[in-house]
């Protein structure tokens, strides 16, 4: 459903925990110099009451830039808040050019139980991934797409020129310091380039993700994996934090000498993911962890049945790095083993 931008900021009226309530946002109407807290007013609970989104705004003095960071699409991802909020406490408002606009915990009712999706209640039940129906419909036919279409037309559309939309592996999984990016798009891959990460994956982006509302509304975007779910994987937080502030500094929001990217940081770029999954139910003993390189052939994990007897060998069928694994050593059938990136070309900056 599409929606005009919106000319200026509602305020409900309604105040939580000392912050109000938002229910539309306009940057531009916002007093200059300083951060801004609100919540914003999103999709009705069955019961009538709504869920509410934090939003933390800094404006600049002069004009630039808006700027978009996201963290919590995903219930399970907490490294990704973290790394958004010590971006958010390092910034001077006073001192920048332009706005960054943090949104926090999206997924409302998954963060409050740290699981991935978002339970809803029809139907007896069920589990829906906000990161699968964006950019949303007002008049959906479930609740995360409501909130979703909410979100979007009344947050980000009228307020964002670039985002970065920072995750992490799913609950029993792993992920290296890695970026999704469109890297057909120069500007989307300059911006990655200037990340100290461990992997990058030029990647059209998939339908439904937040990444690809933003691609389909040409503002350049990318997505940052911060390794592991429900914890703070404090290491790959600060390199994301000194990359986040590197594409602030590079569009002139702040200013400061560049830190580390991704060419010092000898980021291994590709194309492609093979994907191991499991053939039978068992145990997994990892063969290789993340960041080791892999030859076709390979063997980069077993698997043992309740006797301790083998069931399954799995064996690399490429060259390339291990970018994601299973961290829960019970895999059933299907489930997915790893993910070894990899590029015909072996490229590295």
């Amino acid at each position: 459903m599409n929606m005009p931008a919106q000319t200026q900021t509602i305020y409900t009226g309604d105040q939580i925990q000392a912050t109000p309530v938002i229910s539309q946002l306009n940057v531009a109407d916002l007093e200059p110099g300083r951060q801004h807290r609100f919540f914003f007013e999103a999709v009705q609970m069955g019961t009538g009451q709504h869920w509410y989104v934090p939003v933390v705004v800094a404006k600049g003095m002069q004009d630039g830039k808006r700027i978009s960071l996201t963290a919590g699409v995903h219930g399970d991802e907490l490294s990704p808040v973290n790394a958004v909020q010590r971006i958010m406490a390092s910034l001077d408002p006073a001192k920048m050019s332009g706005t960054v606009l943090a949104v926090y915990d999206l997924s409302r009712p998954a963060k409050e139980y740290t699981q991935r999706n978002w339970p809803t209640a029809q139907g007896g039940g069920g589990l829906i991934d906000l990161n699968r129906v964006w950019p949303g419909d007002i008049a959906g036919e479930d609740a995360p797409t409501r909130h979703a279409g909410l979100i979007w037309h009344q947050l980000f559309q009228p307020n964002v020129d670039l985002a970065l939309d920072y995750h992490t592996a799913s609950t029993g999984d792993d992920f290296s310091l890695f970026i999704f990016a469109d890297c057909r798009q120069p500007e989307i891959r300059q911006m990655a380039e200037l990340f100290p990460v461990e992997q990058i994956k030029d990647d059209p982006g998939e339908e439904g993700t937040l990444e690809m509302a933003f691609i389909q509304a040409d503002i350049p975007v990318m997505t940052i994996e911060i390794g592991g779910p429900r914890r703070f994987d404090l290491p790959k937080i600060e390199k994301t934090v000194e990359g986040s502030l590197n594409v602030l500094k590079h569009y002139k929001v702040i200013d400061g000498a560049m830190g580390h990217t991704s060419k010092s940081a000898g980021t291994f770029f590709g194309n492609s993911f093979e994907t191991i999954r499991a053939t039978a139910g068992g145990f997994l003993e990892l063969r290789v962890d993340l960041n080791d390189p892999v030859t076709p052939g390979q063997e980069v994990a077993i698997q043992r049945n309740s006797f301790g007897d083998i069931v399954a060998k799995y064996r690399a069928g490429v060259a390339g790095e291990v970018a994601s694994i299973a961290r829960d050593a019970l895999r059933e059938p299907g489930a997915r083993v790893m993910r070894i990136l990899y590029n015909s070309e072996d490229i590295r900056t």
